[in-house]
């Protein structure tokens, strides 16, 4: 959080002193994306989890998980923003979408949002995500959440935590050594590699 810098360094310069390693006090200091960056890793972004929560450097990470083997199916890194996690749903789910049958999507309630739900019904996909009653209404109705197949899901796409907590804690990507967005990106993509071939003899073993 020390490189977390203004864009424009103030008139006069940093006098502080103390070498790379300074102390700093960031108390009262209103800081952004839009007014800061990080002096080592300018792709990453500041970023809150959820209210009341620490703000910190990070990236977001995606992943589609096939709800039968528990395996991800497709893994991506983006920047941080409000729209990432929808955008990155949205691409990684389209290419399974071309199909006879409409296939689901299970998603929390940080997906419930209109415009989501409809793209993701204009591609042929059911939207699956659990609805968000708070203070508004839902995009997710009783044309969606009648079908048995929608509880499922809402119990199924659970498992999803247990993939990045694995690449979180067994992977080490809780707090990465590298820097810049591509090389994360194959860190996080090859980690999730990793995830399904720790769960494939479990499955081969429950199928023979």
């Amino acid at each position: 959080m020390k490189s977390f810098k203004p864009r424009e360094p103030p008139i006069g310069g940093d006098s502080g002193g103390g070498g790379r390693n300074a102390p700093a006090d960031f108390r009262g200091e209103k800081r952004s994306n839009q007014t800061h960056q990080s002096t080592t890793d300018p792709d990453a972004r500041l970023y809150r989890k959820g209210p009341g929560m620490e703000a910190k450097l990070c990236f977001i990470g995606h992943g589609l998980m096939e709800n039968r083997s528990g395996l991800i199916v497709d893994a991506r890194l983006t920047r941080v923003s409000g729209h990432a996690e929808r955008l990155a749903a949205l691409v990684m789910i389209e290419g399974f979408a071309d199909r006879p049958r409409a296939v689901t999507l299970g998603a929390d309630k940080g997906y419930d949002a209109a415009d989501f739900v409809e793209e993701l019904r204009t591609i042929n996909v059911r939207p699956h995500v659990a609805r968000n009653t708070s203070g508004r209404r839902s995009a997710i109705d009783r044309r969606t959440t009648r079908h048995p197949g929608y509880a499922a899901s809402q119990r199924i796409r659970k498992r999803i935590e247990e993939a990045f907590g694995w690449i979180k804690t067994v992977a080490g990507l809780r707090q990465t050594k590298l820097r810049g967005l591509p090389k994360v990106d194959w860190s996080f993509t090859f980690a999730a590699a990793a995830y399904n071939l720790v769960r494939a003899p479990k499955l081969i073993a429950a199928a023979t």
